[in-house]
């Protein structure tokens, strides 16, 4: 790093391999959607030969073509890897989606990554960076994981590359601006007559060289006077940056006492900060340019990767346990110890079927061998707990749409493994003779509803094994069959990750699905008491059928339940059918009495009846149980019920006044405030769930997307009448 010059190894066609950890370096790209994330992917692809100057791999494809839905919907939506060569090292590029909805395979590229690019586009405004980015830079140095800063579209009209880097210090830098500098300044070429001057080329502030790429091959100059004045200022900052971050606790007094530091020393210290994750470089990148064959900055991005970023061996890992939970000793990632490895991310090929990539954490996996597979505490989305032996097919190096062959994962390394049924995303794979369980990294809540039906007879028998199939690849959705409603739901993490559920079932699973209207879990009640009598008399010849049963019916407290109570005196009903009858009442009490769904909290008591020695039965006594309750409540006035879910939104101070706004006007109440670090407050409220279906969206345009949420349930109670008429309504209508 610091303008060194590198030859890059590996060749365009072949899988770069590695045979140590410390070769290895696992890099996820961080970025809001548009901000150029792939294609900066691609630039560093060509620099490294990966890729030939049409951006084509040797034997066919792009380092891009990864997913159909991709294609179509012109944006990521899933993660990708794509390893390259560089200096002696294999380095692992892990390129995210930049959408909200797929916030899932951002946290698999950081779970599989030692450090992270954030990448940020010179054409957007600051309150875009700020608000896709920060709650990721958060989590990132929550874990202490080494960050640095990626510009593009600089040739964008009127973007200035000096006040970005200085947002970016106040965005990301927090209280100390001065561990976000820029390591290079951008070079402009002539001006055009439209008054834009391209970037042409960097200046190394450390070297003081200039890094000509006007030409499509990066070559090395002497500055010039003016761009030396240029440079001064920004040096003396970064130069002071980096001392500040120094371990030699003498180096600040040398340079403030005139002492000219060395620029090894402060490349060895500025790289040191970095493997740290305590400063945090600001670079320029940009594709090359038409027959170019290397990109402007991919060289010193390489370099900062291979130089200033960490190994697998300096990160700790993941703890590990037993699959019952017994604790063992924290791993080392060491490719003679135990085989530890991870499923990051699971995906569907038309021809080799389930593809895991697999990120190693101890040991060496090798092809053919079997591993156990444990997992991994998802069972309320739909996804089964593993604890299974598996067979490992081959281990593959993913490139776009290829899989090149490797004989070999060590530990620090990632590859993709073919045939693992079981196995889904989160699940550990480990040596079956020691079956271990790593601990799981924390996954998104799916908090917007789809409710589907097949949409033919044929689409019905294939629809269950297509949503096994797909919530198997994405942990991030839930799949849940509501017995209330009689309703399946997927829970999605938004709209657009609801789009490409229902395209992937479409298209790769051959299931075509309507969606429906989402129904909440509605419950109905008595307002006050009622009676009622059944009255169930049939005579068809042979045994007729003879049942009568009076009931009394009251409102209970919320929470109650059906409470059955037996006050029939004189042998009235026959003690042998009170059971039969209380069957009844509990049956219609199920299907609902008013708008067809199910009736809680009312006491209900046998009181009278009549019966016959002969055509008394078992079913005659439950049929007028359920119309004994059936004509009570004709006669009574029935409340709707509605769920009420507990609300926890988490937005930025600025916002506040907005989202309880919002709430309110959601029926919510908003029972407190309260800081949830700096700059931010966590809102609680109480607001009708029929009101927050779509909450996942309509939170993200309130709140600029800076806003989350969390919800749980709390009760049911009384839903407004003028509501309640609407959907009884609607009930007799469908009925």
């Amino acid at each position: 790093m610091g303008d060194k010059a590198n030859a890059h190894s590996g060749a365009a066609g072949r899988a770069p391999t590695a045979d140590r950890p410390s070769a290895v370096r696992n890099v996820v790209l961080v970025g809001h959607s548009g901000s150029g994330k792939t294609t900066l992917v691609e630039a560093l692809a060509l620099t490294a030969g990966a890729v030939n100057r049409a951006g084509r791999v040797e034997d066919g494809g792009t380092v891009s073509d990864y997913d159909e839905i991709e294609h179509r919907q012109q944006r990521s939506v899933q993660l990708s890897l794509v390893p390259l060569a560089w200096d002696g090292c294999k380095i692992n590029l892990l390129d995210t989606p930049g959408y909200a909805d797929f916030v899932g395979e951002l946290r698999a590229g950081l779970r599989a990554a030692d450090a992270a690019l954030f990448v940020v586009s010179a054409a957007q405004e600051a309150d875009a960076v700020a608000a896709s980015t920060r709650m990721v830079w958060d989590e990132c140095a929550a874990v202490g994981m080494p960050r640095a800063i990626v510009v593009t579209h600089l040739d964008t009209a009127r973007t200035d590359f000096t006040e970005l880097t200085r947002v970016c210090g106040e965005i990301f830098g927090g209280d100390a601006p001065d561990a976000v500098l820029p390591l290079y300044l951008p070079v402009h070429g002539a001006e055009a007559p439209d008054g834009h001057a391209p970037v042409t080329g960097l200046v190394g502030l450390l070297s003081e060289r200039i890094f000509d790429y006007s030409t499509g091959v990066r070559q090395e100059n002497p500055p010039d006077d003016g761009q030396r004045d240029l440079i001064a200022e920004a040096r003396a900052r970064l130069i002071e940056g980096i001392i500040a971050e120094s371990e030699d606790e003498s180096l600040m007094d040398r340079y403030l006492g005139g002492e000219q530091i060395d620029i090894k020393s402060l490349i060895d210290d500025l790289e040191k900060a970095v493997a740290r994750g305590t400063f945090h470089p600001v670079l320029a990148a940009a594709p090359a340019a038409d027959g170019g064959k290397q990109g402007l900055g991919t060289v010193e991005l390489l370099e900062l990767i291979t130089g200033g970023f960490p190994t697998p061996l300096e990160r700790e890992a993941p703890a590990v346990t037993t699959p019952d939970g017994a604790p063992r000793p924290p791993i080392t990632c060491d490719p003679e110890g135990p085989l530890v490895a991870e499923v990051v991310k699971t995906a569907s090929d038309p021809y080799v079927g389930r593809v895991s990539l697999v990120r190693v954490f101890s040991g060496t996996l090798r092809p053919d061998e079997t591993v156990h597979v444990s997992g991994h505490g998802l069972t309320d989305r739909g996804h089964e707990d593993h604890d299974v032996d598996e067979r490992v097919g081959a281990l593959t190096s993913p490139f776009g749409k290829q899989q090149r062959t490797l004989g070999q994962c060590i530990a620090g390394d990632l590859a993709c493994v073919a045939k693992l049924g079981r196995a889904e995303t989160g699940d550990t794979l480990s040596a079956k003779d020691d079956p271990l369980l790593m601990e799981p990294w924390a996954m998104p809540e799916p908090l917007l509803p789809l409710a589907i039906e097949a949409h033919s007879k044929a689409d019905e028998d294939r629809l269950s094994q297509g949503l096994a199939r797909l919530v198997a690849e994405d942990p991030t959705m839930r799949l849940e069959q509501n017995q209330d409603t009689r309703q399946v739901v997927l829970w999605c993490l938004g709209e657009a990750h609801r789009d490409v559920a229902l395209e992937r079932l479409r298209n790769r699973y051959g299931v075509q699905v309507d969606a429906v209207p989402y129904k909440v879990s509605l419950r109905e009640t008595f307002a006050g008491p009622s009676a009622g009598r059944g009255r169930h008399v049939k005579q068809s010849g042979g045994h007729g059928q003879y049942a009568i049963c009076e009931i009394d019916v009251e409102p209970l407290p919320p929470g109650s339940g059906i409470e059955f109570v037996d006050k029939v005196v004189g042998g009235a009903v026959p003690r042998q059918f009170i059971p039969s009858v209380e069957k009844g009442v509990r049956a219609q009490a199920a299907r609902g009495v008013a708008a067809g769904y199910p009736l809680v909290d009312v006491r209900v008591t046998l009181r009278d009846g009549k019966a016959h020695s002969v055509d008394s039965s078992d079913a005659a006594f439950q049929t007028a149980g359920a119309l004994a309750l059936r004509e009570a409540a004709a006669d009574a006035s029935i409340q709707l019920l509605e769920p009420v879910a507990d609300v926890q939104v988490l937005v930025p101070d600025e916002y506040v006044g907005p989202v309880m706004s919002d709430l309110s006007g959601r029926r919510g109440r908003v029972v407190g405030t309260e800081q949830a670090g700096p700059g931010r407050t966590l809102v609680r409220a109480e607001v009708p769930e029929i009101e927050i279906s779509r909450y996942a969206v309509d939170l993200r345009s309130v709140s600029h997307g800076t806003g989350r949420f969390d919800r749980s349930y709390a009760r049911h109670e009384a839903m407004p009448p003028q509501l309640a008429d609407k959907i009884r309504e609607q009930a007799e209508k469908g009925s």
